[in-house]
This record gives C-alpha cells, structure tokens and sequence, in this order.
C-alpha cells in the first residue's frame, strides 16, 4: 500500500503570497524554473549550507557572511545547487544593497531560482507563512486519501461494477476519466457526459499528446500487477493542483488493479467495453450519435465506413473475437444476450459485406469444428442506422434458433428474409392478443391435469415437417400407428382437423407464438 505523496508549493506560488508581496519580491536568476515544489523554508548564512539541506527547500538569506567574497558567493549558490534547494531569497539592504552579479551568474547557471526581496523583510513571518501552509496541504492530502481510499474500497468489497468505481473517482477529480489498454484504445470512461464526449471526438490526437509527457491536468497511473501492465487511467484536465490529482490517479489505479484481480478471468475490460457499447446502442438508452466518439476511441474505424450487424446464438466472443482478427477485419464483439453474441464489423465501402459475412461465418465453423450459423443484417451505411440493424440482427439470431429438428437447411448466413412466420410470431410474441390466441388454440393441451406431456413435441415436428406423417414417426422413434393415435389424441383435445389446411395453420400459429413466449 503506498502512502500519500508529499504536498509542496512551488516557487511560483510562494512568491504569491501576500507577505512575501510585502517585500517586493524579484525573479533575477533562474525564471524558468519557478514551478519547482518547495517542500520547507530555510533560514541559512553559512556558506557551506548545502549540508544542512535534504532538497526540495527554499533557503532565505541576508548574505552577511559573503559580502566581500566573490568565491564563497559562487561556493553558495554551488552548494544549494548540489543539495537540490528550490530557491534561494536574498533579502537586501544588510549585506548587499542589490543583487550581487557573482552569485546572480551562478544562479543562472545552475538554474536556480533566485529571488531578491527590495524591502526590509522579518524572515520569520515567511517562514510561519509557509510552513502552516505546508503542514495544512499536508493534512489535507493524507485526509484526502483515505477518504478516497475508503470509499473506493467499500465499493470494491460490495461487488460495484468497474463503471461505479469509475464515477467515484470522477467525482473527487471534477474532471472526465479514462481507462484505455496499451494501444490507448479506450475501455471505460467517467464524468459528465459533454466534457467526456470533447475528450473522445478527438482521442487519438490527444492520447498521443498526453502518451509522453504530464502537463495541463493530464495526469496518468499505470495499471498492471505481478509484472505486467494492461492499461492506464487518465484524469483528463485536472484543475486542481498537481500533488491532489496524483494522489487522485495512483488510488484510482489501486482500486482498479484490485477490482480487477478479485473480479477474476470471466471478462476482459476490452470485453466489458464492447459489451457497454454495443447494449447502448441496441437499447437506444443514449442516442447513437452520441456513441460515436465512444466507437471511434475504442478503436472501431467509423469514418466513411460500413457497418455489418451480425448475431451468434450460443458463440464465445473470445472465440468471435479471434476469428475477426484471423481475417483481418474490424469490429467489435460481446454478449448481449443469455446466449447471443452480437458482432458489428466495420468495413471500407468498396468491401462486398455479404460475401465477408459468409466467409466470416465459414471460419467460424472451422474454428468450432462444425456448421455455425450466422443471422445477419443488411450493412448500414449510415451510423445513425447501426442500432435497428443490430436488433434485426438478434431478432433473426432468435428466430433461426427456433428452427426443430426436421428443418436445418437454412443458409450458414440468416436473414431476415429466411426466417419467414416464425420471424414475425417473434416479433409480435409480446402483443397481448397475440398472447391469448395462442392461450386459447393450445389450451387443449397445455391445460388439465389429464395432459399428456408427449403431445406437444408430436404437433410442433409434425407442422414444420409440412405434415410428414413418416418423417414425425421417424424423428419420434414410433411406428405409424402409435403415431396416428397422438395425432388422433391431439386433434381431440383441441378440437381441430389437422388435414384442414387452415386449421393447421392457425394451430402452428398459435404453437410458433407459444414457444417464442416461453423463450
């Protein structure tokens, strides 16, 4: 566990104080290394100063042991540069009525701060000024983080998802935050929506700006464990002060580093991603042109592109995933239902999407070692068009699975066009007519507690065989006569003739809307 990082001024804001002001305080060396942290004041004459020093202080001085002595003003201002002192203050008056030219030169050379004071000035008071401050940033630091340290922990060990964590820390940083792999494609973001959105439009720009180096609040920890990294958070524009908004970053890497490793293997972030992405577009819970700049950051090519919604009942997205990078193409995959994997490929216009959804599902099979079937939607042009093409997409997923046994010609890739009645009974499966209708043409065999069990499963093979007497024999393992007595059996119950064409229409119907209901 790491302990809270020291607070310090730095040069720059400790010249801004209102009793340091008082004494008119001028920058004569060193001005371009202002912002150096002070970490404690210092009040030395003696020349070889630099042995009482730790680093990081800021050391006032009248300079009354050096007057006259060009060498021990050089030695000096060498001394405090070897101890890696912030700055030196030269009050004057006492010793030297302006700033000495040896020591300025020095200064300059070394690049250490040196501020002279033009005004009688009691040490002391700055002294007391600076270090109440310290103590205070100090105080305020270590309160800070075990705050933070708190409530991230308490979200950890109540099983919050990464999301929660995430707005956690966005609300102390008051700043957008981003979690993004090694390749900066981002995995997860927090903060208010519009400042998140200016982040991402432009992310690949920006991610390679803030990639280098830290400055202007972009602030980054990495994340990784047991010798390896998998990622980074980025507070992006951090306001506050550089001291805070580091504290911010490394306990918000604990925290992730820690949610992960109790999470397990289940699911990547990458994964997680995807799966947040892809929901909120189906769902149409946030518009999707507002999930543009997400798609773009996480790595989908977006720009004068097609995109491809296909659907997968019982795939692995690890395993969709590989097949994706095998052939080469873009795309983004998840789970989206028990048992659907949703996959939205992104494709240059010129590419033949039909032919690349075949091939695509041809490697699938390979890869499982059998037929996998692929529903499909037409390619959207238009990304505005994504969300209804992925729900197309899983419609016919879910409708192409319902085919029995006795039916398995479909095409390796499903669409729309293919899933014909049993496509529309699942799209109208919630009405509550439809509902009744069903209820009530099946309720013969679904109701009473002389009901046979072996019923339904006779009726549901003999409609989609088209009436097939044999083949429903055959695929119930009974002779025709057994056969011909459930039949029999059935069409009593429900009062219908099964040769009457309409009649076994409306019964398959009302059967293909019974089962869509109960899936």
């Amino acid at each position: 566990m790491t302990t809270a990082p020291d607070t310090a001024l730095s040069v720059r804001q400790v010249l801004t104080l209102e009793r340091v002001l008082a004494g008119e305080p001028e920058v004569v060396a060193g001005a371009g290394h202002l912002d150096r942290p002070v970490r404690w004041v210092h009040v030395a004459e003696a020349a070889d100063v630099g042995v009482m020093l730790s680093g990081g202080e800021m050391v006032l001085t009248t300079g009354v042991l050096l007057a006259g002595d060009p060498d021990a003003q050089t030695e000096y201002i060498r001394s405090l540069h070897r101890a890696e002192a912030a700055a030196v203050v030269l009050g004057l008056g006492r010793a030297f009525p302006a700033a000495p030219e040896v020591m300025r030169r020095a200064a300059e050379r070394c690049g250490l701060p040196m501020v002279v004071l033009h005004r009688p000035f009691p040490f002391a008071e700055l002294t007391e000024e600076v270090q109440s401050r310290l103590v205070s940033s100090k105080f305020a630091a270590v309160s800070l983080s075990e705050s933070v340290r708190t409530a991230l922990t308490g979200l950890i060990t109540s099983g919050a998802p990464m999301q929660r964590i995430l707005d956690e820390i966005a609300g102390h940083a008051a700043c957008p935050v981003v979690v993004t792999n090694l390749a900066h494609r981002v995995l997860a973001t927090a903060g208010e929506r519009s400042a998140v959105d200016d982040v991402l439009r432009d992310w690949e720009r920006i991610a390679r700006q803030a990639g280098g180096s830290e400055g202007d609040g972009w602030i980054r920890a990495e994340l990784g464990g047991r010798g390896e990294r998998w990622g980074r958070i980025v507070l992006c524009g951090h306001r506050g002060d550089a001291v805070t908004g580091r504290l911010l970053a490394d306990r918000a890497a604990e925290a992730l580093v820690l949610h992960r490793m109790l999470a397990g293997p289940a699911h990547t972030w990458e994964e997680e991603s995807a799966q947040s992405l892809l929901t909120d577009l189906v769902t149409g819970v946030v518009p999707a042109r507002q999930l543009l700049p997400r798609a773009r950051a996480a790595g989908l090519p977006v720009n004068r592109r097609a995109f491809v919604p296909l659907a997968v009942r019982d795939g692995d997205p690890a395993r969709l995933d590989r097949v994706l990078r095998l052939l080469g193409l873009s795309g983004l995959v998840a789970e989206l239902a028990e048992g659907t994997t949703a996959v939205l490929l992104s494709l240059a216009r010129d590419q033949d999407a039909e032919a690349l959804a075949a091939h695509f599902a041809a490697r699938l099979g390979h890869e499982t070692g059998g037929p996998a079937t692929v529903a499909a939607a037409a390619a959207r042009h238009d990304w505005d068009d994504v969300p209804g093409g992925l729900r197309e997409a899983l419609h016919v997923a879910e409708a192409a699975a319902d085919t029995p046994v006795g039916q398995e010609d479909h095409p390796v890739v499903v669409r729309l066009r293919d899933v014909h009645l049993r496509g529309l009974v699942r799209l109208l499966r919630d009405d509550p007519h439809v509902q009744s209708f069903a209820e009530r043409e099946l309720d013969g065999l679904l109701c009473g507690a002389e009901s046979d069990p072996e019923l339904l499963p006779v009726l549901r093979t003999y409609l989609a065989t088209g009436r097939n007497k044999s083949r429903t024999a055959l695929l119930h393992h009974v002779s025709r006569p057994a056969l011909y007595r459930r039949l029999e059996a059935i069409e009593a119950r429900l009062a219908v003739d099964l040769d009457d064409f309409e009649q076994a229409a409306s019964v398959h119907i009302a059967l293909l809307a019974h089962d869509a209901q109960q899936r």
